[in-house]
């Protein structure tokens, strides 16, 4: 019995070496093949895959020449990737070497440039081995199944377009100033002061804001003494210039009947308007003067070495100080502009009787569309030359869709001023076409646009940038920021995103979906993906491709949704 079975297991053995020497390779089996990530995923456009392979002992033959490929197939064709050659001991190429005794571990690693109809696919390695001049068939091995196309939901078309804005202001503010000027030593008024045409301009528009409806006036007076002669005598000397300059402009506004309270005050010696006009002046020491400012606080000190700098003092004394023996006249007048109301009426029957800030602005106080398109059409036709309307309504025609009109306007827009709300708004369109070379290259010359953030956000998730995009959304509640939330696995996060999106949609509902997959919560899967298809019919079909919810195939709950 042992005899006969001693001759055919030396015959085994004799095949199987003459097998190994004959150069025969036997299939490899898929356990020796790993790929990450699993499953595959589009990251900025692209599948990255790294693939871990492992030839075992005794597998590769020494007169061997092996080229791996992965290819991704799927429904409309396949795409390959990057191909790898190994080679035997005693292949004379420059080839990653395999040993025949101990095998070898290789990593391989390929791109695919995304499509959609990919998310149902499968990646295999395919081989085209050669034993000497011999070819040899080896079978293709399937190692993962179906992309993850989660970025991709990012939306250009979402994303919050820049407006010009306006810089209308309801109240505004101005203020009129006149001098009376005093001798030294003097608080007299002099008729040639007050008869000078800047106090006569100066009561004047304080009367006619008064007689404004839509102003409201106040006035203060403000006297001075030079800081020289000492501090008692420029105390009275102040005080007495006040009280005469404030007699005589109560019995100014009483004569032409005008009851507006005056407010006085007096400075005894002007240090602050002393430097101030020096700082300002050419004279020859002037440094020298302005640090004994800055070393000196106390007013007679300074008085006495700015004296002894006898080079300057005689042109301090001609040109500074005179200027400094004053009461100054203020008017303080608020310019009341139109209601929200009036503004809101004139767009609609007088667009013409509305300045450029008042008729953008109008287009603020309304959620209409459509009738923000017809103010900021009428703004572009008013006044041709401000960037702002034609900007906006380019923004306008985006929100509707219409991005060639868009487009079209927001380089009107650029040509009338480069400006950065034009370029924020065309580099959107670049990433609504997926040109994010020339969206990045626009959005780089922006700046002060508050929703810019929104716009890199958006361009960093495209990039497959997704940490970055987390930061720049900053607090965004849309769905893209909710998105590059999920990407990061900060689920937390993106939940309370979506839950505070201004205006949810279709996609909103479909996001919380994906949430609800990732965290296991299998009841909110199918209430948010119920309500996403109630919203957009067409992401059954999108669900029932998504490997997102693969782990959810079986259960009917969810299967009965997407059907």
């Amino acid at each position: 019995m042992k005899k006969n079975l001693f001759f055919p297991l030396i015959a085994l053995a004799a095949i199987c070496m003459f097998s190994a020497c004959s150069g025969k390779l036997t299939p490899l089996s898929s356990q020796y093949v790993t790929a990450e990530p699993q499953p595959l995923e589009s990251v900025g456009g692209k599948v990255p895959v790294t693939i871990n392979a492992t030839f075992p002992a005794k597998w590769f033959n020494k007169n061997a020449a092996v080229t791996v490929t992965p290819v991704l197939r799927y429904a409309t064709g396949e795409t390959w990737g990057t191909s790898y050659t190994f080679q035997g001991e005693k292949v004379r190429a420059n080839n990653q070497l395999v040993s025949y005794s101990s095998g070898s571990n290789a990593t391989m690693r390929t791109t695919f440039d995304y499509k959609p109809v990919m998310k149902k696919s499968e990646l295999y390695l395919t081989f085209d081995a050669k034993i000497k001049n011999k070819s040899v068939q080896l079978p293709d091995i399937k190692i993962a199944d179906g992309v993850i196309a989660t970025a991709d939901l990012a939306d250009a078309a979402t994303s919050t377009p820049a407006v010009g804005p306006d810089k209308f202001q309801r109240i505004i503010k101005e203020a009129y100033y006149a001098n009376i000027m005093f001798l030294i030593q003097q608080a007299e008024l002099r008729s040639n002061e007050l008869n000078n045409n800047k106090i006569s301009e100066w009561k004047n528009i304080v009367e006619n804001a008064e007689q404004s409806p839509n102003q409201n006036v106040s006035i203060e007076i403000s006297a001075y003494a030079s800081p020289d002669g000492g501090v008692n005598l420029n105390e009275k000397l102040a005080e007495k210039r006040e009280s005469n300059t404030t007699n005589y402009v109560e019995k100014e506004l009483k004569k032409r009947k005008i009851n507006i309270p005056v407010d006085a005050r007096y400075t005894a010696q002007d240090w602050e308007g002393f430097q101030e006009l020096v700082s300002k002046s050419n004279l020859q020491d002037k440094d020298l003067v302005l640090r004994v400012l800055s070393m000196y606080k106390d007013p007679e000190q300074r008085e006495r070495e700015i004296k002894n700098i006898s080079t300057v003092f005689k042109s301090l004394a001609e040109e500074i100080l005179p200027q400094l023996r004053r009461s100054r006249l203020t008017a303080n007048i608020e310019i009341i502009g139109k209601s929200d109301e009036e503004i809101k009426e004139l767009a609609k029957s007088k667009p013409s009787s509305l300045n450029v800030e008042e008729l953008l602005y109008a287009a603020t106080l309304t959620d209409n569309n459509s009738e923000k398109e017809t103010i900021y059409t009428k703004a572009t036709q008013l006044f041709p030359n401000d960037y702002r309307g034609w900007n906006n309504a380019g923004v306008q025609r985006y929100i509707s869709g219409d991005y060639e009109k868009a487009a079209e306007l927001f380089a009107k827009s650029n040509s009338i001023k480069n400006n950065s709300e034009a370029n924020m708004n065309l580099g959107l369109l670049e990433l609504l076409n997926g040109n994010t070379d020339k969206a990045q290259q626009l959005l780089g010359n922006v700046s002060d646009v508050p929703v810019l953030g929104e716009a890199l956000g958006l361009l960093y998730l495209k990039q497959g940038d997704y940490a970055k995009a987390v930061r720049s959304f900053a607090g965004s509640k849309t769905n893209n920021a909710a998105l590059s939330q999920i990407l990061t696995k900060d689920y937390s996060a993106a939940a309370q995103t979506l839950n505070n999106v201004v205006k949810p949609d279709a996609i909103t509902s479909y996001l919380k979906a994906i949430v609800s997959a990732r965290t296991n919560d299998v009841k909110s899967v199918v209430s948010n993906m119920r309500d996403a298809i109630e919203k957009d019919r067409a992401l059954a079909v999108e669900a029932a491709n998504d490997l997102e919810f693969a782990k959810y195939s079986n259960d009917s709950s969810f299967t009965d949704l997407i059907r």
